[in-house]
């Protein structure tokens, strides 16, 4: 084990650092079309999945409160209503966060990154 410090960035054998933007850069940035796409891009899916993720979330605590008997209802066994929709509450939680990541994936990470790449590189 080497106790040895790394050289410093832009000396022999290291990169040189990525060129650090100014706030006039982000602002530019920020006003671009490239960057209204990736907002579009983001907003598309997020905020339709929020509005449904919370409907179906207040559906179940209403049903909870008001609706005792249905929910109490067996289906099979001691399993009724409302533990097979409170687990698919924790589905839907993790079903969200996969189809996030998987849009992240292919539609915003490349956008930001390419954003980003510019912005490093000053142009």
């Amino acid at each position: 084990m080497t106790t040895e410090a790394a050289p410093p960035p832009g000396s022999a054998g290291t990169p040189p650092a990525p060129a650090t933007p100014g706030p006039q850069e982000f602002v530019r940035v920020q006003q671009s079309e490239e960057f209204a796409e990736l907002r579009r891009a983001h907003r598309s899916f997020a905020f339709p999945l929020t509005v449904a993720f919370i409907a179906w979330y207040l559906l179940y605590v209403l049903l909870s409160n008001y609706a005792g008997g249905f929910m109490g209802t067996k289906l099979f066994g001691n399993i009724n209503v409302a533990l097979v929709l409170g687990l698919g509450q924790f589905a839907t939680t993790f079903l969200i966060a996969w189809l996030y990541s998987r849009h992240a994936a292919a539609q915003l990470d490349p956008k930001a990154s390419a954003i980003k790449a510019r912005m490093e590189a000053g142009e």
